[in-house]
């Protein structure tokens, strides 16, 4: 019942949310079909995809974010991983991030949605490509907080926002980028 509450629960937040750009629009639009169509939208097992939490997250001058070189993708991201049927796509971008860069400090930016994506993942083995429906969230953490890698990433560290393309991100980690400026924390 949690699920399906809480896919409805969704599904109403992205009626509200204003995306960055056309492509970010046509995101939302098919990620609200998705939810739309899927009662099992949070579960790892439904095979054409599943909703993703991940997190963006900066220091209080949003001058620095954490990315994680993922093992599997070989690629810089921000922390993020599948909801493993949790509806509540707030507490598993916390978990993720929390899992994955070994940060405790983290504390929300907003409470709002900060950024849709959705985007294919590859074949990995016998994992099949899918699609990742990912709902992301913005997060203060103190730089002073040394980020610690999981067995998921090769490394995990702060990288000054002036310096991230030097990394090899993609459109999506862009996209946050050009929002950070929206999280300078006022106290």
């Amino acid at each position: 019942m949690e699920a399906r509450n809480g896919r409805f629960a969704l599904l109403d937040e992205l009626l509200s949310y204003h995306a960055a750009d056309g492509r970010e629009r046509l995101m939302v639009a098919r990620m609200r079909t998705f939810l739309a169509g899927n009662e099992a939208c949070f579960e790892r097992a439904l095979p054409s995809g599943h909703v993703t939490g991940s997190a963006w997250i900066v220091d209080p001058g949003a001058t620095a974010t954490v990315l994680t070189h993922h093992r599997k993708l070989d690629r810089w991201l921000q922390p993020g991983g599948h909801a493993d049927g949790d509806s509540n796509v707030r507490r598993v971008a916390l978990r993720e991030a929390c899992e994955e860069s070994g940060l405790h400090t983290l504390v929300p930016a907003r409470q709002a949605i900060y950024d849709i994506d959705v985007h294919e993942i590859p074949q990995h083995g016998s994992e099949p490509a899918h699609v990742h429906y990912d709902v992301r969230f913005a997060f203060y953490a103190q730089r002073s907080e040394r980020p610690l890698a999981s067995a998921e990433s090769h490394h995990v560290q702060w990288i000054p926002l002036t310096e991230i393309e030097r990394f090899g991100i993609d459109d999506s980690v862009r996209r946050l980028v050009a929002k950070s400026s929206r999280l300078v924390s006022r106290t």
